[in-house]
């Protein structure tokens, strides 16, 4: 259905008799009927944030460079953009190659899907490996190095800076890698846990000790390494944060449901299904209720990277569980 563009009740038009001056300080000056426009999220005006999938064919061949997950057009925002506040971008970086990761950023995010190399940044270097993550605050654009073909995963908050017209000026957080064996080793950890048989999820938050309120990985960003054992159903849950997720391993039939609403019984009304393929990535919108599936024989891991620090120092995150609000 088309909608109709909202029309005020007056645009303000100053007296003849005004100034210059005052003539252009109200003309910008608009009223709306309140019950019209308390809530301009709708098409046509301030567009919805749509569920979006990428598979793994737009990373695995071609040049070095950067490959955006661009919605900004569907959006109606500055791009590229893949939520209204962070851009998710792959790096494809050739054997022997170099690329410039440049973003006026407050925060990015690097996860190695595959491949190795080295990051140089602020005169520091540092050597990466698959199943790392690395995060860098505002600063120099760091120049990552490949030694053998590699693909990273790439997110940052440059689209909320370019809507608040703003530019960073001072690093929120120090840098901070996470390696992959460090990660490895807390995950089996938590395996190991006996209290982990009855959780219904199985992750680790990756935070940052400069962040000590949010518990965040940085002032901004939020990121979870999470795992979906074989032969699971995860209860679906929702947030006011948007999700960019990345597929870090499955087998077929690993796929996560979204929807709108709930039944009587706690699953998702009439859901879309997002299939999981290893390399994939997909969004999941703001307070949709989702629900992680592993129908397969082997374990399944996932990167979900959202805006929940903004959430969290807003205190608009909101995350509930379909068994009730989360502790």
């Amino acid at each position: 259905m088309t909608q109709v563009p909202l029309q005020p009740l007056s645009s303000s038009t100053a007296p003849a008799a005004s100034s210059p001056d005052a003539c252009r300080w109200q003309e910008k000056a608009q009223t709306f009927d309140y019950r019209q426009a308390a809530n301009p999220i709708r098409r046509g005006l301030t567009e919805p944030i749509p569920d979006h999938h990428w598979g793994p064919e737009v990373h695995r061949s071609g040049p070095t460079g950067v490959i955006p997950l661009d919605i900004s057009a569907t959006l109606g925002c500055s791009g590229p953009a893949t939520s209204p506040a962070l851009s998710a971008n792959f790096l494809r970086i050739l054997a022997g190659e170099g690329l410039k990761a440049a973003a006026a950023a407050t925060s990015a995010l690097f996860y190695v899907l595959h491949g190795e190399g080295e990051l140089h940044w602020g005169g520091r270097s540092l050597s990466w490996q698959q199943g790392d993550v690395i995060t860098l605050p505002s600063g120099d654009a760091p120049l990552l190095q490949a030694s053998c073909d590699s693909v990273l995963y790439w997110v940052h908050d440059a689209p909320l800076l370019r809507f608040l017209g703003a530019e960073p000026t001072t690093p929120r957080f120090e840098a901070t890698h996470f390696p992959a064996a460090m990660l490895e080793r807390d995950l089996q950890a938590l395996l190991a846990d006996p209290s982990s048989a009855r959780s219904n999820r199985l992750s680790l938050l990756l935070a940052n000790a400069d962040c000590p309120t949010s518990r965040t990985a940085t002032h901004t960003l939020w990121a979870m390494l999470g795992l979906v054992p074989a032969a699971t159903a995860q209860r679906p849950h929702r947030h006011q944060s948007v999700a960019l997720d990345l597929v870090i391993d499955c087998d077929p039939g690993c796929y996560t449901l979204v929807g709108t609403e709930l039944n009587e019984d706690g699953t998702i009304r009439n859901p879309s299904r997002s299939i999981w393929e290893p390399g994939a990535a997909f969004v999941t919108p703001p307070g949709h209720w989702h629900a992680h599936t592993n129908e397969s024989g082997r374990m399944a891991r996932l990167l979900p990277i959202q805006d929940a620090g903004l959430h969290t120092y807003l205190r608009s995150l909101d995350i509930r569980f379909s068994g009730g609000l989360a502790g």
